[in-house]
């Protein structure tokens, strides 16, 4: 394919060749400097992209990244110009392509490794994200210098910054994306370093940690859900390290790349002896001193981690690991016990709240012939009669509440007969007999026509429709297995390891409207009229109760996890001491 008529005219000093490749944000054609003779590659957003406003945005965000990182591990950018990128044209090939001819031997893969985490640090130290590492975006030039290319998807390192399109589309590559960079979670330079890590597993053993035959989706989801497999064929202590690079929680895992180049280098030495990296024959530039110095020293990896990993077979114990018998990992029985009790108070409060209220007068009104300060059962659906005397010209409201809340009101204009009596007919809005189940609070309210005091009224109201076809019985039945659900789902998203520094707070306002919920659905079935007093007992108690089932199931989950780990370190230490060789004896490991 030819170079577009518009790239040509935008790029003048350029000659421009054929297409060399494409990927999902640009297509890829070579050129030459008319006047260095430089080769290089052009990359432009794709035709049929270049109306989306998003896409482009993308791609210029990649210009001005790419231009700004100056680094002998990462493609650089000469020029910039519209939606044109122009970069150093690299001719030996893809990481990928070595890997899969059978190239590439375990003291390269470290090597590579290494120089990818130089540059991989450079642009996070310039605010850079990469966010999608992956053995394809790694090429070498003739010289074999491995470089970082493709940052198509780079953002600017910022708080919540998160990898989700507008349109809810998740960017990245399946079999190397982070845990939290499939959930649409805030990323940071740990993400690439998974990627990192990633890649270094599939070089050393020939597979990835997670199973890819069940397809993109369920690969995601082993990322985000599922621990990796354990690495096979690589020696210790080199196998710690990359675990630990590909750690699913973001405490266990290296927090930036010179940190995990820094015990790869160390833990690679150990393995393979002074001199590997030389050996390998991959230039790797620029290290930092303290990756210098592990390259020198060959000493084992620091442990430097808050949250233990599990251990290769062949490990000791990891001293942080408590045992599982200590006081300190006794199951949470107490956050437990508090959230049960909780859940129990809220339906004894509804149970034992009063059936009625009570209620003041200042007038002589009855409606449906009941005496107004007794319960009056009425029909919304239609008319309600309503009768007084010692009355003026006026005009008569009846309005409807529950615990303070108003549910409907209609009015209707009075003309009392000489002896001052009256009887008059209130229709209340239609979609009241919708919204009100069960007892609540009715109140009749005269105004004087020529002025004066309103007289008002207080009284049990009791609808005559079924509380289930209302929206105070069905709604807030709906309303408590609707937010019960939510609370069950995070729940299970914390037992599983992932941890929401919100889910507190999340729980308390589920919870208060567990609490709402079930108070408003048993007083409307039991025909108890509703009480503000009670219904606030309920949402605290609820609020309370749910707060605690969070606790407990985080405390759960690190005293499940603190003892899966002492039993992996125990057998650990049993494997180590029944493979040592005794005093005289000698051995490869």
């Amino acid at each position: 394919m030819t170079a577009p008529l518009s790239m040509v005219n935008a790029l003048p000093q350029y000659t421009i060749g054929g297409q060399i490749g494409s990927g999902g944000m640009g297509e890829v054609f070579s050129g030459v400097h008319r006047t260095l003779n430089r080769q290089v590659a052009i990359k432009q957003l794709p035709p049929d992209m270049a109306g989306r406003v998003g896409a482009f945005v993308q791609f210029d965000r990649e210009a001005r990244v790419l231009a700004s990182l100056d680094h002998p591990h990462i493609v650089p950018v000469y020029d910039y110009v519209q939606n044109l990128l122009v970069m150093e044209k690299l001719d030996g090939g893809t990481v990928f392509d070595r890997f899969h001819a059978g190239k590439i031997d375990q003291e390269q893969a470290c090597a590579i490794t290494l120089a990818m985490l130089s540059g991989l640090h450079a642009a996070h130290v310039a605010g850079v994200l990469h966010l999608d590492v992956k053995p394809k975006n790694l090429l070498f030039n003739t010289a074999g210098v491995v470089k970082v290319a493709d940052f198509g998807i780079a953002q600017v390192i910022s708080e919540g910054a998160t990898l989700v399109t507008h349109g809810g589309q998740i960017l990245g590559t399946p079999a190397y994306i982070a845990p939290e960079q499939a959930m649409g979670n805030a990323l940071t330079p740990a993400a690439d370093v998974y990627a990192a890590g990633t890649v270094l597993y599939e070089l050393l053993s020939g597979d990835l940690p997670f199973d890819r035959d069940r397809g993109a989706l369920a690969l995601i989801r082993q990322h985000m859900f599922a621990d990796p497999k354990q690495i096979e064929r690589v020696p210790e202590p080199l196998a710690t390290v990359v675990m630990r690079s590909i750690a699913r929680e973001l405490p266990a895992r290296y927090k930036e790349a010179e940190a995990f180049a820094t015990d790869l280098a160390s833990a690679a030495t150990s393995v393979y002896g002074q001199g590997w990296l030389e050996r390998s024959g991959i230039p790797v530039l620029h290290l930092a001193p303290r990756v210098v110095a592990a390259l020198a020293t060959g000493a084992a990896p620091r442990e430097e981690l808050t949250v233990a990993t599990p251990k290769i077979g062949g490990g000791t114990a990891d001293p942080t690991i408590v045992d599982p018998d200590s006081p300190a990992l006794k199951r949470p029985r107490v956050p437990g016990w508090i959230a049960a009790a909780a859940l129990l108070g809220v339906v004894v409060v509804s149970l034992l709240a009063p059936t009625t209220l009570s209620h003041d007068s200042t007038s002589n009104m009855s409606v449906r012939g009941a005496p107004s300060i007794g319960p009056a059962t009425v029909d919304l659906t239609k008319p309600i009669a309503v009768t007084g005397d010692d009355v003026v010209d006026g005009s008569l409201t009846m309005s409807m509440s529950g615990a303070g809340i108003p549910l409907g009101s209609g009015t209707s204009q009075v003309e009392p007969d000489r002896d001052r009596k009256f009887t008059t007919e209130i229709t209340m809005p239609p979609i009241a007999r919708w919204i009100v189940g069960g007892t609540i609070t009715g109140e009749l309210r005269w105004t004087p026509k020529g002025g004066g005091p309103d007289a008002v009224q207080t009284f049990t109201l009791k609808s005559e429709q079924h509380p289930l076809v209302s929206l105070m019985g069905t709604g807030s039945l709906l309303l408590a297995l609707f937010a019960a659900a939510y609370l069950e789902s995070m729940s299970r998203t914390l037992r599983r390891g992932y941890r929401r520094p919100s889910a507190k707070y999340s729980a308390g306002v589920l919870g208060a409207l567990i609490g709402l919920s079930i108070w408003t659905f048993t007083s409307v079935m039991l025909g108890h009229e509703l009480n503000m007093v009670f219904g606030i007992m309920s949402v605290l108690l609820a609020g309370a109760g749910a707060v605690c089932l969070i606790v407990a199931t985080e405390r759960a989950t690190l005293i499940a996890r603190h003892r899966a780990l002492w039993r992996d370190g125990r057998q650990g230490v049993l494997g180590e001491a029944d493979q040592r060789p005794t005093a005289g004896s000698t051995g490869t490991a």
